[in-house]
């Protein structure tokens, strides 16, 4: 989910900020509307806005759609004044939340927008497999690991199964473990202290907060986890027996309730074989597989999923569907 917040960030509008980022949110910012347009115009993508209703949000929206750009809108102001929220709505805002801000709320609307912008688009019956045993998996804090081809959708089915768990009111958090280089990765999921090591940042309490902790009380998903390097498959091993971490530059280790999701698109038990991925790892990840078939191997879809991309570019760029 990437959130873009319109309007002077102090104080409530802060704090809203802050429970859109522990709900899972990637946050960017920008003072005023034409700053908004400007920044999504030059491909600074955004799945949702959330503007001050001090500002003119009609003017916002009608500037968006002169570019194509199709985003939609959340306003928020302070004493929730009913007139000004009315005419929020009115300039076409889809929802208003008052400030100071509820955590419950934040989540709800991100919620809400991330289920919008990724439905699950199946018709046939290899697919529908999957969802019917994902459906039976996701109430339990079973680990899953799935696995399939670049591009068949296994973010969206991590997503999936985190919104029809028990989970599904805290945080999703997810990592890419292909894309942050290895001597950072662990830094990453962990954390570390202040002064662990050169370079290293730290919040107003001395230490960075990882990714684990992040999710706590959620669900991580550790995305190419084949790309892990052996001595994080270690500490990732012991995170998901014991259920703690440890921080780099720790002295005790912190407790953490999550549940791990893992995917790959290479064959891990091949890994082990080689010696590059950790046989009990892949055990402990292993508890439940979600194998998602490419798109040949469901003829089904593609009408379904043409049908959709028709529909969803259609209404982004102002044109019909013919």
């Amino acid at each position: 989910m990437r959130l873009l917040v319109v309007g002077k960030l102090s104080g409530q509008l802060s704090t809203a900020v802050k429970m859109a980022m522990s709900a899972g949110a990637k946050v960017s910012h920008v003072e005023t509307i034409e700053a908004a347009t400007h920044a999504l115009r030059a491909g600074q993508g955004a799945d949702l806005l959330m503007v001050d209703y001090d500002l003119d949000i009609a003017g916002l929206i009608s500037a968006n759609e002169a570019e194509r750009i199709r985003a939609p809108v959340v306003a928020c102001g302070i004493a929730a004044d009913p007139k000004r929220a009315a005419d929020a709505i009115r300039a076409g805002a889809k929802e208003f939340i008052p400030l100071p801000p509820e955590a419950e709320l934040i989540a709800a609307v991100l919620s809400a927008v991330s289920d919008d912008n990724r439905p699950m688009v199946v018709r046939d019956p290899a697919m529908q497999q999957v969802i019917q045993l994902a459906d039976q998996v996701a109430p339990s804090d079973a680990s899953i690991l799935i696995t399939g081809e670049s591009g068949v959708g296994k973010e969206v089915i991590a997503r999936y199964v985190h919104q029809k768990s028990r989970r599904a009111g805290k945080t999703f958090i997810s990592v890419n473990c292909a894309a942050i280089p290895e001597n950072l990765l662990e830094s990453e999921l962990v954390g570390h202290e202040k002064g662990a090591f050169t370079g290293a940042q730290n919040r107003s309490s001395g230490r960075w907060i990882g990714k684990f902790e992040e999710a706590n009380g959620g669900t991580l998903l550790l995305d190419e986890i084949s790309e892990m390097d052996a001595r994080l498959q270690a500490k990732l091993l012991r995170a998901i027996q014991e259920r703690e971490i440890d921080r780099v530059g720790g002295s005790k280790p912190v407790k953490v309730d999550i549940r791990i999701l893992a995917t790959s698109n290479r064959d891990l038990a091949q890994a082990v074989k080689e010696g590059t991925f950790r046989e009990d790892l892949l055990y402990r990840l292993n508890v439940v597989n979600l194998r998602l078939p490419a798109l040949r191997e469901r003829p089904g879809d593609v009408i379904a999923m043409a049908e959709f991309f028709v529909k969803k570019y259609a209404a982004a760029n102002g044109m019909g569907e013919k």
